[in-house]
């Protein structure tokens, strides 16, 4: 399973936000990240935590594109997070190999031409509406619940990426979790993936600090565990999903999640062993 370690470049993201938010900070932590294990760097200058403003244009360029020059003149694989076309354009130009779009090509059908135009790889979520509107739109009250409901949003999105020509292999999918999603739709999501893959196509999760983590280890009082105090939970979701067959996880915590897989990876490799050495 791959492990994709986020660089925030904003000053209000919901976890770290103005932690990386100038070129040098950012372009430092995504080295430390991939000195860590990341095999992907993804590269975000617009906070999607609910509730979040939109930055214009010129300003979400101007903190990606430097950071992704740099880091892709290190050799790393970098992901830009965007809505915007414009801004993908740019990214790939600076050397993207991968457009993480959370919209799935819903904000800004444009997109989808850019990347097609490309050899970089689609990123498609799930999602609704921007931040200041999902969470008025959080309702899956349809047969199969939120998961037939993604599984089905989907789908549409798969239609219309491989109208604007992007190959089969080049798209993955994410459930968007936390994304116009209550905590019970975000742990229904992940006991249904299996439906969710079954549209045939590689999946990313994103789960890392995300507020129904918190919501799982609120206090007796139902005060929700600070975002900076669930990276436990967190790994332990990041176990159950590599042996489920996930693509890869976006992830804060680059060192924890690569040294758990690879308890992961040693316990299978001597499973694998025995049942081998088995008469």
């Amino acid at each position: 399973m791959l492990v994709m370690g986020v660089v925030n470049v904003t000053p209000d993201s919901f976890s770290d936000g103005g932690q990386h938010a100038d070129t040098a900070g950012a372009v430092a932590h995504g080295r430390r990240l991939r000195a860590e294990g990341a095999d992907i760097l993804d590269i975000g200058g617009e906070s999607t935590r609910p509730g979040a403003t939109r930055p214009v244009l010129d300003e979400e360029l101007d903190r990606v594109v430097p950071v992704i020059e740099a880091l892709t003149a290190d050799g790393a694989l970098v992901s830009v997070d965007t809505m915007r076309s414009e801004v993908a354009r740019a990214a790939i130009e600076a050397g993207a190999g991968i457009v993480n779009d959370v919209s799935g090509g819903l904000a800004d059908p444009r997109i989808l031409e850019v990347v097609a135009a490309s050899r970089a790889s689609y990123v498609a979520m799930h999602w609704r509406a921007h931040s200041d509107r999902m969470a008025d739109l959080a309702s899956y009250d349809g047969p199969g619940g939120v998961v037939a409901a993604v599984r089905s949003e989907l789908a549409e999105r798969v239609t219309a990426i491989r109208a604007a020509g992007i190959p089969d292999d080049r798209v993955v999918l994410d459930p968007g979790l936390g994304f116009a999603k209550r905590p019970d739709h975000n742990w229904q999501l992940l006991q249904g993936l299996t439906q969710i893959a079954s549209l045939g196509f590689p999946l990313l999760v994103g789960a890392s600090r995300k507020s129904f983590l918190g919501a799982l280890l609120s206090n007796p009082e139902g005060i929700s565990r600070p975002v900076d105090e669930r990276e436990s939970a967190g790994l332990a979701l990041t176990l159950l999903l590599a042996q489920r067959g996930v693509w890869g996880v976006r992830v804060h915590d680059v060192r924890a999640s690569r040294d758990a897989l690879r308890v992961l990876d040693r316990m299978n490799a001597l499973h694998d062993r025995r049942e081998t050495e088995s008469p």
